[in-house]
Formats: structure tokens, sequence, C-alpha cells
């Protein structure tokens, strides 16, 4: 007889997950994967971009093989990280756009992103990086952070949702609770942040507390923070930072990810099998596992093992897929494929875009 139940925690498993895949088109390896998890959602990097239309029809294609609503994800901030720079062209970086000093080019910045999202048929865009610009992580982060000052983060952050917004979608605060101060990229290894509670309340937490409302989305890194925690854990499997800190003391309402959990700095930390249930247990409401089929199935069947063996851990994993829930239904219609035409337009709203950023900076500098 089937076990109706296992089934049940296989379904609502899946739906804490985020995942990522190679290729540019939809294979059958792949389809089988999505119909098997029916994630919450699939994020796409430069490796799976080629064209706009292509992008578009790999994701109806992700769609179609899930049962429900798709969070359809990308981390396009400009820059160094620009997924859409083969397929519409090159776009500014968020330094470059806040060197112009225009609150309007602030907003404009997500509204021409948004807009190029919202036409390949993304839904969301984790960005932007709300990370302060101090001096120890300048070389890792260089030009993805615009300030040391938390108060201009915030004013470039809550310009740049503005624009995605508008765009209809969604937005994330990214890298909580701050990379200002890590030294290492988390992509290879984990840094140990030395900043006080006490710095971090003061500066790296501000944006957090004062976008609370606006933000969707926020990310948690794979950093340790052994003087606000005791121990050198990562944030991204801290009850401490995910639960006491951002839902407690910060009020954030919205939906808590995971930065990819493939990242070398968390592999370091502990498995992936222990990782998935322990970011969960500590706060998260979605895991972002971007590339490798393997570990996405290791991470989703310690997920299921784990709800099984646990009503406590299985009702922490059901809240956090109602929460999801609630978010994919209020996503707006998929835009039409895009036309040679539609390509065409956003492409030159890039270029122009970045002219009129490239001006305005000249035209600052002439001013000082």
């Amino acid at each position: 007889m089937k076990n109706v139940g296992a089934s049940s925690q296989s379904e609502i498993a899946g739906r804490v997950f985020i995942i990522g895949f190679d290729g540019t088109e939809m294979t059958a390896r792949l389809r089988a994967l999505l119909a098997r998890i029916q994630p919450s959602g699939v994020i796409l990097f430069r490796r799976n971009i080629d064209t706009p239309r292509q992008t578009w029809e790999l994701l109806r294609e992700c769609r179609r093989a899930v049962a429900h609503p798709i969070f359809t994800c990308v981390d396009m901030e400009g820059g160094t990280v620009d997924r859409f720079r083969d397929a519409l062209g090159a776009t500014p970086a968020a330094a470059e756009v806040f060197a112009s000093g225009s609150d309007h080019l602030f907003q404009k910045h997500g509204r021409v992103i948004g807009d190029s999202c919202r036409a390949l048929g993304f839904n969301v865009d984790f960005a932007p990086a709300l990370d302060l610009a101090l001096p120890e992580a300048k070389p890792v982060m260089t030009s993805r952070v615009v300030s040391d000052d938390p108060e201009q983060v915030v004013k470039y952050g809550r310009a740049f949702l503005r624009g995605l917004a508008a765009a209809k979608v969604l937005g994330c605060g990214k890298h909580f609770p701050g990379l200002g101060g890590a030294h290492l990229d988390t992509h290879q290894e984990l840094p140990s942040v030395t900043r006080s509670s006490k710095q971090m309340f003061a500066e790296d937490l501000i944006p957090y507390r004062l976008l609370r409302g606006v933000l969707p989305f926020v990310m948690v890194c794979h950093a340790a923070y052994p003087l606000v925690t005791g121990n050198r854990g990562p944030a991204s499997l801290s009850h401490k930072w995910m639960t006491e800190i951002l839902r407690k003391k910060i009020g954030y309402r919205g939906l808590v990810v995971t930065d990819d959990m493939e990242m070398g700095a968390l592999q370091e930390a502990s498995p992936m099998a222990e990782a998935a249930v322990a970011a969960l247990e500590a706060g998260a409401d979605q895991l972002l596992v971007c590339h490798q089929e393997e570990m996405i199935v290791t991470a989703y069947e310690s997920v299921v093992r784990g709800s099984e063996h646990s009503r406590r851990f299985a009702a922490r994993v059901a809240e956090s897929a109602r929460r999801a829930d609630g978010v994919r239904k209020r996503l707006g219609r998929i835009a039409t494929a895009p036309s040679a035409s539609s390509v065409e337009r956003l492409s030159r709203a890039v270029w122009e875009f970045s002219e009129e950023v490239r001006m305005a900076v000249l035209a600052r500098e002439d001013a000082e």
C-alpha cells in the first residue's frame, strides 16, 4: 500500500527548493528531476542563457514540468554579475550607477534590469547587494557594493527595488547579515567576519532594518560571525541570525533564502545532507542549490527523511512551504515570448541607460 504520509512529505519538501542546472534547453533528465522534486523555483545563470527567446522557452518548459507556479530566478546585478550580457548587452554595475548620485538613475537601474528579466521570463531577481563597501571585502565585492555608509546603501537599494517592482519582478536583499567585513570569497572558503554585535546593528544590519517591509526575499550568506554567535558556523545555518535576529529583532516577514548551498564555504562547514536540514531548522524558507543534480537530490532526500522522522521538523518545512506558496500565488502573468523587435528595444534601452549613467558620472566629476 502507498504510504500517503511519505508522499505528502515528499511533495512539501520540494517546495522549499530553488534549483539550478546545466544547459540551454530542456532535457528528459531535467524534466524528470523537476517532475520528481516539484521545486518552488528554478534559477538560471549565464551558462543557461544564450538568446532572449531561448531563455524564455527554457523557463516555459520548466514551468510546464511543475504542477504549481514557480519562481523563475536570476541574479542580475549588472557589472561583474551580468547574466544578460551576451543576450542583451552589458548593464552598468551598482557602483557605477551609484557614482552618478542620481536617485532617478538608481531606480532606473532596477527598472531596466527588471524589464529585461520580465521579458525573458523571470519573476525574481536576486538583487540588490546590500553589503557595505568596507575595505576588507572590496577586493572580492568590487563594483557590486555602493558605499560604506549604510544610509547610502539604503538609498540606492530602496530605489533599485522600486524599479524592479515597477517591472513586476521580485527583488532580494543580500548577503545577510553582511559581507562588508569578509576577507574571502564565500564561493571558495568560509570567511570569518570579526565584527561585534554593536557594529553589525549600527552599520551592516541597517539596510535590512530599514528595508524589511519592501524586501520580498532576503538571502543569507555562508560567512561566520564568531563575535555575534560565539561559534564559527555560517549564518546560513544559524538560528540566531535567521530566527532570533532577522525574524524576531528586525521583524522581517518575507522569504529567507540561503545563498547557493553548493558553495565551497558551506561544504567546508557541513555536508549537503546535514546542511539542508540544518538551514531549514535554523529558519531558512528556501534552499538554493544551483548546479549539480546529485547535490540537489541529496539535499531533497535529506529533507524528506527528516520530515518523515520528526513532526517538529515536518512542521518547520511545511511553514516555509506555505510562506513560499503565498508569494508564488501573487506572481503576475508571464510575458509573451520576446519578438525580434522587443529584443532590439530592450538592448537599446540597456545601451541608452549605460550612456546616461556614463554622462551623469562625468557631469558630476566636472562639477566637483
